[in-house]
């Protein structure tokens, strides 16, 4: 085994496992999910679709949701609903800060249990999704450069060298994920995106929002449901 994938089921991890697979070959990689109490429990199928794509190994791990007790994250099951907002429009109205979604060192959580996973595996690396938007403005503080430098340097002393931290996605906005995901033929139809927990995407969220600029700015439409019309010329 050569790295491990967090993936999610959205578009930015699907592109980061597209990368490992077309650098270690399907036989190096495993797609590593988690559950942990999230609304779009949905985004776990998409994951097993997209991992099942790419013909890799994949897995499912848990975060204890008592974790997040006390947290008003609205991502998580039973905390209110979630902003219908772009990141742009909350982080103008609110300042710079956390989203309404950011779950409480969540990317750290997962990215511990990872390396546990990969130092097990004899995996050299592990790559997580992070891309400047979501670390605009601290929105998602655990997708920040700061956070991804201090997380590999943890991991590397923590594995005494044997394990080190992937971002490939850090200076990318979303538009740029896209047009690489568009080179790598990424199979952006079996991906999901929205923080909602129906079916089809609300299409009104932020991470529905941004999707959706993201791909207008390629000049393309989006392959998946939405359940608002879209116009994409």
């Amino acid at each position: 085994m050569d790295e491990i994938i967090l993936l999610s089921g959205g578009l930015d991890s699907a592109v980061c496992l597209a990368q490992a697979v077309a650098t270690h070959g399907k036989n190096n990689v495993l797609a590593l999910s988690f559950a942990y109490g999230q609304k779009h429990q949905l985004e776990l199928e998409n994951a097993r679709k997209v991992a099942a794509y790419y013909q890799v190994e994949y897995v499912v791990a848990h975060i204890d949701h008592q974790l997040f007790n006390g947290s008003t994250s609205t991502l998580l099951t039973g905390n209110g609903a979630i902003a219908q907002q772009s990141y742009a429009a909350i982080i103008a109205e609110q300042g710079s800060g956390t989203v309404d979604t950011y779950v409480p060192f969540r990317n750290g959580l997962m990215l511990s249990q990872a390396t546990a996973l990969a130092y097990s595996q004899q995996a050299a690396q592990v790559c997580y999704g992070a891309h400047a938007d979501d670390a605009a403005g601290q929105a998602y503080p655990d997708c920040t450069p700061e956070f991804y430098h201090a997380m590999n340097a943890a991991i590397s002393a923590g594995t005494a060298g044997k394990v080190s931290l992937a971002a490939p996605l850090i200076k990318l906005n979303k538009a740029g994920v896209v047009k690489l995901g568009i080179a790598l033929h990424v199979p952006f139809a079996l991906t999901r995106s929205c923080y909602a927990g129906q079916q089809a995407a609300c299409g009104k969220c932020a991470t529905c929002r941004d999707r959706i600029a993201a791909f207008k700015a390629n000049k393309l439409k989006d392959p998946i449901a939405y359940q608002t019309s879209i116009t994409w010329s």
